[in-house]
């Protein structure tokens, strides 16, 4: 058993599997940032998330204690993805970085929760079925990762490291909707259903966009460096222009436009741009493809 133990405490052989922590430096914490998550759902939806009870008298109230708390919990979170992602020096001086950081977070938190009521809206009026917005706040997963990425979004536009990340994959893990943070999406987005749509960091979607379960916005194979290795930071994933709708299991991938107004059907492959207007079919694809071949 000693051996194996000695096997395993050989950090050497490690390399970038195992962390080295620092004597009083934080880890970030995902108990933290649900935290931080439903904090900011409850300022974002007042009265619909939380236990407290809002009304007139008692939402500015309310809405001080959240800000409060969410102003302390973000400001130990982001210092922890600093002191991470290991670029800047763990110190005193990091503290204050953290606090400007977390302030400006939350100085966009009106304009993050207009954005959201534009989702909210769009997820109401693109299904039959929803009887009332607070129907799609409190049940339509759509909401709760389009909700996580919006947060994320913001923070990572702050050169927040690594916490934006773990927000978005905390509503991957429990939506099935794997929205990367760096991805830029318009107002009067939906996802209907949302079950194993998948948006990539480089996507931008425009306004008035809906997608369908299945949909992903990916990437292609991309190009390696001279050792062998995927070049990152390249500019790899769909840009969706306007009141574009992509139905279920289509995937959509490489640095490719899709035009304003376009219409893409079920289960289609496009790696190339498709112009404003167009209506991608199954059947009109095979028939252009048939059309190929015969030439």
């Amino acid at each position: 058993m000693q051996h194996i133990i000695q096997q395993l405490a050989e950090i050497g052989k490690l390399k970038n599997f195992c962390h080295e922590q620092g004597d009083d430096v934080p880890m970030p914490s995902i108990e933290a940032l649900g935290e931080v998550v439903r904090i900011a759902r409850a300022l974002l939806f007042p009265g619909y998330f939380g236990d407290a009870v809002i009304n007139e008298q008692t939402l500015l109230y309310h809405i001080g204690i959240h800000v409060e708390r969410l102003q302390g919990l973000l400001i130990r979170q982001i210092k922890s993805g600093l002191c991470f992602d290991g670029t800047l020096s763990c110190n005193d001086g990091l503290e204050s970085t953290a606090r400007r950081k977390a302030a400006a977070f939350i100085e966009q938190l009106p304009d993050i929760r207009k954005q959201l009521q534009t989702d909210v809206v769009a997820a109401y009026n693109g299904d039959p079925a929803a009887k009332s917005y607070g129907e799609v706040i409190f049940c339509y997963p759509a909401i709760r990762a389009i909700s996580n990425y919006r947060i994320a979004h913001a923070l990572l536009r702050l050169d927040v490291p690594l916490i934006p990340r773990i927000i978005t994959e905390m509503a991957h893990s429990e939506t099935g909707i794997d929205i990367h943070p760096g991805a830029t999406i318009g107002n009067y987005f939906t996802i209907d259903h949302g079950t194993g749509v998948v948006i990539g960091e480089t996507a931008v979607i425009g306004h008035n966009v809906k997608l369908y379960q299945g949909v992903t916005l990916g990437a292609k194979s991309f190009p390696l460096d001279a050792d062998g290795n995927p070049i990152k930071g390249i500019d790899r994933h769909p840009k969706i222009g306007n009141n574009v709708i992509i139905y279920a299991n289509s995937t959509i991938l490489g640095n490719i436009r899709v035009g304003d107004g376009a219409v893409i059907g079920g289960n289609i492959w496009v790696d190339k741009d498709v112009p404003p207007g167009a209506k991608l079919r199954q059947n009109a694809l095979r028939a252009e493809q048939e059309a190929r071949s015969e030439e």
